[in-house]
């Protein structure tokens, strides 16, 4: 099979692997749609892990073969498959501090090599435990594409579930690319006043359909003093960071109310840092709280507002991509701003389709 191997030093190539076998308790899922991550771009751009490796784990799919003792599952099923699973036995299991679980950490869907999620490959096994209880079926009519963003929509999800926003609050959204809008989504179903920030025009636009009632260039427009005014002076309730440029953070402590929550949801990678003032955590008692990765708890609700069409993540896909460019994807997703005609978001690789030549 075709899969895009990571080689270390921040390269990537589509080269021709062996596909996966499978155990008896594991299933072979031919892979239509993987959405590409920040997550893996960044294990890529800082060499965070020793390859080699095939990353992608926003994965849907078709079974492609079972092992013996598979029941729940057969060849032909359209699927998603999350990558983490919890043991639910640990001390972190008990606390739902599920990311920090080490069954949790174990990778179970691989294309090969040392586990990594594997969707940006045509094939990926799936292990015993996420077989149990990581994978879900994808109802009639909804697309692959769609359905690759049961995960994201997961990790946003359990971002605004620990900030429980209610309909009185402010709410800043830092960014709005992929996760941002994703953010905004859910919190218009919270009925909470929305504002979000980003210097690209058309995720600004993007940003107003998917419910933000103040969507705002903070190069062009004053985002504290518009806070003030909603809040009659007081600043912002709760914060999202959904992008992590140089300081975001200072500016959402500068627009919150003492009392409020900031969320850090972008800040995966050790060699970022964030420097800010210990008396704006203390003296004025805002909580900085971070999320990361999906919660087994919130696997079903995530998959029902995907499936359902509550959350219109459509609006998201910008492009379309085979696996033999995904160079270009890459490129797509970490530098938007050098595609200005093309207006990049969220960037699907097709495994399956073949590249133009």
């Amino acid at each position: 099979m075709r899969a895009a191997v990571y080689h270390g030093e921040h390269k990537v190539t589509v080269d021709d692997v062996e596909t996966p076998p499978i155990g008896e308790g594991e299933i072979l899922i031919r892979v239509e749609a993987c959405g590409v991550c920040h997550t893996d771009l960044k294990k890529i751009e800082y060499d965070l892990l020793p390859p080699p490796r095939i990353y992608g784990h926003e994965t849907a799919g078709t079974v492609a073969a079972v092992g013996s003792k598979v029941t729940k599952f057969v060849p032909g099923d359209r699927v998603i498959a999350f990558h983490h699973i919890p043991c639910g036995d640990c001390f972190y299991c008990a606390r739902k501090l599920y990311a920090q679980c080490p069954v949790y950490k174990k990778v179970g869907i691989t294309a090969g090599f040392e586990p990594a999620g594997g969707g940006f490959a045509q094939y990926v096994r799936v292990m015993d435990w996420i077989v149990e209880k990581g994978v879900e079926i994808i109802p009639d009519g909804v697309s692959f594409d769609a359905a690759a963003f049961v995960e994201p929509v997961n990790t946003c999800l359990k971002g605004v579930e620990q900030c429980d926003p209610q309909p009185e609050d402010v709410v800043l959204v830092q960014g709005q690319g992929p996760i941002g809008l994703l953010f905004t989504m859910l919190l218009k179903l919270r009925g909470c006043t929305i504002v979000t920030t980003d210097t690209i025009p058309l995720r600004l636009e993007l940003s107003r359909q998917a419910g933000a009632h103040f969507a705002m260039n903070p190069l062009q427009e004053d985002v504290a003093a518009k806070i003030k005014e909603l809040t009659d002076g007081r600043g912002a309730d709760i914060v999202f960071s959904a992008t992590n440029v140089n300081g975001l953070v200072n500016e959402a402590i500068r627009v919150t109310r003492p009392g409020a929550k900031i969320m850090l949801f972008a800040h995966t990678s050790d060699k970022e840092r964030v420097e800010i003032s210990g008396a704006s955590i203390c003296k004025d008692e805002r909580s900085l709280l971070g999320s990361y990765s999906a919660s087994v708890d919130l696997q079903k609700e995530s998959a029902d507002l995907v499936f359902s069409g509550k959350l219109p993540v459509h609006l998201l896909i910008s492009h379309r991509v085979p696996l033999d460019d995904i160079e270009r994807a890459f490129r797509l997703a970490t530098h938007p701003a050098d595609f200005p005609g093309e207006n990049p978001l969220k960037i699907i690789v097709l495994p399956q389709e073949q590249a133009a030549r």
